[in-house]
């Protein structure tokens, strides 16, 4: 449940908290998954900065919220013009903001709309070493999901993404993707069922 606190910057302690409760309580589809959610639980744990400070890339690890807009069958991605890939929009956790706070701001500043529900808990947590023209660090992805009809208005924002485009869940460009979409959408199709 979307709790209104989160749109309020967050102290050290709580912002840690609430970020260690989205982690703890994803149900890791694999044992890649269950060792990302472990290494990422004991990484919060450690007093590390979990929030980017300077682009692109310090610290080198750092927290994103992924948001996946999908209408149950399609899949909005976006053609990343620094990572060269199809990706699920999103953006980094801003310091003491609460990851689902950033699935808010960021999905009205890259395809320009509102949320049409509240955000719910996180589906899955990946953790990857980033590639394209800022390579090199790690981001730790919350992905959560936006459902929409595929015929919502979109406004992307082009100064980030070349095009956007809606591709049914067995026609998505995996070989030019980020490598744990096809591992999302198998995800978002079990607990669909």
């Amino acid at each position: 449940m979307h709790d209104s606190r989160c749109n309020q910057p967050l102290g050290d302690g709580a912002i840690r908290s609430a970020v260690r409760a989205e982690v703890a309580a994803i149900a890791a589809v694999d044992a890649l998954e269950q060792t990302q959610i472990d290494d990422t639980l004991a990484w919060i744990d450690s007093g590390a900065q979990l929030f980017r400070q300077v682009k692109p890339a310090t610290p080198p690890k750092h927290l994103v919220s992924y948001f996946v807009v999908h209408d149950g069958s399609h899949v909005l991605l976006a053609d990343h013009r620094n990572a060269q890939l199809w990706l699920p929009t999103g953006g980094h956790v801003d310091d003491g903001e609460h990851p689902r706070s950033t699935v808010e701001r960021e999905l009205q500043e890259e395809l320009g709309f509102a949320m049409p529900h509240p955000v719910g808990p996180p589906l899955m947590l990946t953790a990857s070493t980033t590639v394209g023209l800022t390579a090199g660090h790690t981001d730790v992805s919350l992905w959560y999901q936006v459902r929409v009809q595929r015929d919502q208005a979109i406004r992307f924002d082009a100064g980030e993404f070349v095009a956007v485009g809606w591709f049914a869940f067995d026609e998505v460009p995996f070989d030019r993707c980020d490598p744990h979409m096809a591992r999302f959408l198998r995800k978002c199709r079990q607990t669909a069922a």
